[in-house]
């Protein structure tokens, strides 16, 4: 009922309703409600002094608290004219006016809301003041503890790690009478988890990309967290490139875009991919590389065989240890390569399909064995210096990149080398050969035995079989000796070729220096080879001497019978001049 008009003025009538004091004060009494002493009331702030705070709660007087009640921690007032607030009537003065208090109608509140959220699950806010015996203090308002073991879903390796973390939590016991308030952050967690990862069952599908945050990192790959569902980001669906590592692409607390490769519904099981959220580089490689092309790679992988090089993320190309140096034989390419080198390279091939790209490190050097071939050619004598010396030969510096190599074989036509370091030491001078230059497979072939003729050449014209030859046994051997019958040219008498009788090794009956007497069974000019046999040589002496013995007897039976017919002639001539 309004009291005055707008213009101020009281009408006749109202006059005479409101002559009588008594009577109007009674009429307000009946609009306007007394507040009772306890009772939390909704009021409005109609002035804020520095004191004090004024506010309207439809009562014949304004009430008033301090205005401490509602300042932040900072000093700054928290309410102004016009604002609506709970507070609760503390008293009377003797003079009637109401003392408010806002802080305790905030308890008040705030234990109802709490007893709310207890009674209907709800979470409520809060934040973890310190730590305590057992666990932590929580600040929802009102003080509440939470035990150690409800802080996380696993125990905390650092337990002062959550202290000023402001979360839900979910009030798990509640005393409004004992002031006793259990409350469990873990509990939250979980039934947000179910909520999740109901939702996510029901709506996720292959092909999606969904963010997530990187929960655990094991060698083969990382566990991302969706939000009630873990999935696995296995190492090779990080990268198109190489990752020793799931360190080195993602870290734990990472929030990260992902794509769904693969989703078993019935098992929970999410396979991610990182990598899949580009497309795959080899499938522009042929828009980008052409063999020939020059390209700078980086070192990411090092093998007896070869390096690999990565060109760009996920294309990689492997440069065969056979194609790093024209002249270098190199053992392992960690020799001239190191993991992390950036290098310039040639691309010899490209495989799209196989993804696989072969590269080439001597390609863009001068290829040595062009020059050899034209400064040494085949048949030229050159002359070097002993540079190392092996079972199998001679290494000789002629001052190029490229080393010759003379083969224990083609030292000595004639002497049986059993190592190079019997006729030779390193730095020695030599002369040596051309006989073969082979590029493809890394040979300079020399000789010193080529420096003079081979003396098996025409060796047939020489030596025939059935010859009988006289030489010098120059070395011994269980299966027999052999015989020089001219520098360069030796024969090999078989242990039994020596004797007629069993002879068990050839160093019973035969000294190295002594001359022998042999005769020729066979000549191998192409496999240089004279086979040898004493043997022989003494049957066929035992031969010619029956034979010039049978002549001989054959002579003097001639002899004796025409000396008998001579005698006999005579006789009978003598007979017949008798007569």
């Amino acid at each position: 009922m309004d009291y005055e008009k707008d213009n101020g003025e009281v009408s006749p009538d109202e006059k005479e309703e409101v002559t009588n004091g008594e009577d109007f004060s009674l009429l307000v009494d009946s609009t306007l409600k007394r507040p009772v002493t306890g009772e939390v009331i909704r009021g409005t702030v109609v002035e804020v002094r520095d004191d004090y705070v004024f506010v309207d709660i439809n009562y014949k007087t304004e009430g008033f608290f301090p205005t401490s009640e509602a300042r932040d921690s900072e000093g700054n007032v928290t309410v102004k004219v016009g604002d609506e607030v709970h507070v609760m009537c503390v008293r009377f003065t003797s003079k009637g006016e109401v003392i408010l208090s806002k802080e305790k109608a905030d308890k008040v509140k705030l234990w109802e809301k709490l007893q709310e959220a207890y009674e209907t699950g709800k979470p409520v806010p809060g934040r973890v003041t310190k730590k305590i015996k057992g666990g932590y203090e929580v600040d929802l308002g009102a003080r509440a503890f939470m035990p150690s073991s409800h802080a996380d879903l696993k125990p905390l390796s650092d337990p002062e790690s959550i202290i000023g973390l402001e979360d839900e939590f979910k009030i798990l016991k509640f005393s409004r009478q004992k002031l006793n308030i259990v409350v469990s952050r873990k509990e939250r967690i979980i039934e947000e988890r179910e909520k999740k990862k109901e939702e996510l069952l029901a709506t996720l599908k292959e092909g999606d990309v969904v963010e997530g945050r990187v929960k655990n990192i094991t060698d083969y790959g990382a566990f991302i967290d969706l939000g009630g569902l873990d999935g696995l980001l296995h190492v090779t669906d990080m990268s198109y490139g190489r990752v020793s590592h799931p360190k080195e692409v993602v870290s734990v607390g990472d929030v990260v875009r992902v794509k769904v490769i693969r989703f078993d519904r019935e098992k929970e099981r999410i396979s991610l991919g990182l990598k899949q959220l580009k497309p795959d580089p080899w499938t522009l490689v042929r828009e980008k590389y052409t063999e020939g092309q020059r390209v700078s790679g980086v070192v990411t992988n090092i093998t007896k065989y070869g390096a690999f090089i990565e060109v760009e993320e996920g294309v990689e190309g492997l440069l065969h240890i056979s194609e790093m140096s024209w002249s270098k034989k190199l053992k392992n390419p960690s020799e001239i390569l190191s993991i992390g080198d950036r290098v310039e390279v040639v691309i010899l091939s490209i495989e799209e399909g196989k993804k696989k790209m072969s590269l080439g490190l001597k390609q863009l050097l001068p290829n040595p064995w062009d020059a050899i071939k034209e400064k040494y050619p085949v048949g030229s004598v050159v002359e070097g210096t002993v540079k190392s010396i092996t079972d199998f030969g001679i290494f000789v510096d002629l001052g190029e990149e490229i080393d010759g190599l003379v083969h224990v074989s083609d030292l000595s036509w004639n002497e049986r080398i059993k190592h190079p370091a019997e006729l030779y030491r390193k730095g020695d001078r030599i002369k040596a050969k051309v006989l073969r230059i082979d590029p493809e497979n890394n040979k300079f072939s020399l000789g010193i035995k080529q420096l003079r003729e081979d003396p098996w050449k025409n060796i047939g014209e020489r030596y025939r079989k059935g010859m009988v030859i006289t030489g010098k046994v120059t070395s011994l051997a269980d299966f027999g000796a052999f015989v020089e019958l001219e520098e360069g040219v030796e024969g090999l008498l078989r242990t039994p070729e020596i004797s007629e009788s069993r002879v068990e090794k050839p160093q019973d009956v035969l000294k190295i220096g002594e001359v022998v007497t042999a005769l020729i069974t066979s000549v191998d000019e192409k496999e240089k080879k004279i086979s040898l046999s004493i043997r022989a040589y003494q049957r066929m002496l035992e031969k010619k001497e029956m034979e010039e013995y049978m002549k001989k007897e054959s002579s003097e039976e001639v002899t004796v019978l025409g000396e008998a017919l001579k005698s006999l002639k005579d006789k009978l001539n003598l007979t017949n001049e008798n007569n």
